[in-house]
């Protein structure tokens, strides 16, 4: 608490990235996700900070089948630990809301890239400039209390309604689809079928995902 303490002193808005960003350990996950996640906000609400964007996941209503669209509005549905760590972070924002006085935006993120990745990203996709556009959003516009959006393009394969982001002004420049062919023509089916149905993917079913955030192994030559 003392370190977030110090951070958010004489600042305006936070935008919190921090985080353990992968299913994985539960003490890992409880440390970034949970503790941390608490310790930012409350710290801002000490020192006066009004505005947080606060980038949630697509893993916190992972387990919604994908041939349904959701809104903002759908009852979280995480599909992980970590899921389950980004529903305590909406909750925890909206008491901050409701309680105190300050202003969230909340961001499920797809998956950020300069293109995506598989077939499954083809539809929870944002390219770099549109995740900018929202952040922007989320700190700039006037009168946030209390949103929920959803941080992907404007995917023509989205499974998801993001009309309370347009409401806010986002106009998504990018969408995923001038790569599909290309990556559904390589894609071979991953034979997991509860993967496959749901929109958390591999999170619905795997212990541990690779954290992109961890130190890499040096591997010696001999």
């Amino acid at each position: 608490m003392a370190d977030a303490l110090k951070i958010t002193k004489r600042v305006d808005a936070i935008v919190h990235l921090g985080g353990y960003s992968v299913e994985g350990p539960w003490e890992g996950i409880l440390q970034a996700n949970i503790i941390g996640c608490y310790n930012v906000f409350e710290a801002a609400r000490r020192n006066g900070v009004k505005r947080i964007v606060f980038p949630t996941s697509n893993h916190a209503t992972g387990f919604y089948r994908r041939d349904h669209t959701i809104d903002h509005r759908v009852y979280p549905k995480p599909d992980s630990r970590y899921g389950v760590s980004k529903v305590f972070g909406e909750a925890l924002g909206s008491l901050y809301a409701d309680k105190y006085g300050m202003e969230f935006m909340m961001v499920r993120i797809g998956n950020v890239n300069p293109a995506p990745l598989d077939k499954r990203r083809l539809s929870i996709w944002i390219s770099p400039r549109d995740i900018a556009q929202l952040v922007s959003i989320g700190i700039d516009h006037p009168g946030i209390k209390f949103e929920i959006v959803y941080g992907v393009s404007g995917n023509k394969r989205s499974w998801y309604d993001n009309s309370n982001a347009a409401r806010l002004g986002y106009r998504p420049q990018d969408d995923s689809e001038p790569y599909a062919q290309e990556i559904v023509a390589k894609e071979k089916p991953s034979g997991n079928a509860i993967a496959e149905v749901h929109q958390g993917g591999i999170f619905c079913t795997a212990e541990d995902v690779p954290n992109p955030a961890a130190p890499k192994k040096k591997i010696r030559k001999k």
